[in-house]
């Protein structure tokens, strides 16, 4: 990691452009500034793949809520099942009813229909 660094400080001006520094202090200042320069970088390509996942986990939230209100609505009324249940109970027992009538009158029977 440092060799790109030190070819990048070799094309840099020479040391002698900068008065009251040594050779070394310059190339070692340029060495940092392209050493942070890495650093950002790599700062803002991690901070985008952040904002990415954020923004992807956002989107999985927002689905999650709209299941949810989904669901919400689809039993909001459930506690109508019990009732329901109760009337096909009377439903069918009437139309067994109706069927025993029906099956002693056209058999010629003639007994009387007794409901459930």
């Amino acid at each position: 990691m440092i060799a790109p660094l030190v070819a990048v400080a070799a094309h840099l001006p020479a040391a002698s452009s900068v008065p009251g520094y040594a050779p070394e202090e310059v190339t070692w200042w340029w060495m940092a500034v392209g050493l942070g320069l890495v650093v950002v970088l790599v700062v803002i390509g991690v901070l985008t793949l952040l904002i990415r996942l954020v923004q992807d986990i956002d989107r999985g939230v927002e689905g999650v809520v709209e299941t949810l209100g989904q669901t919400a609505r689809n039993t909001g009324e459930s506690f109508l099942i019990a009732d329901t249940a109760g009337q096909v109970d009377a439903v069918l027992a009437e139309g067994l009813n109706h069927h025993l009538f029906l099956t002693r009158v056209l058999s010629g029977s003639g007994k009387k229909a007794v409901p459930r």
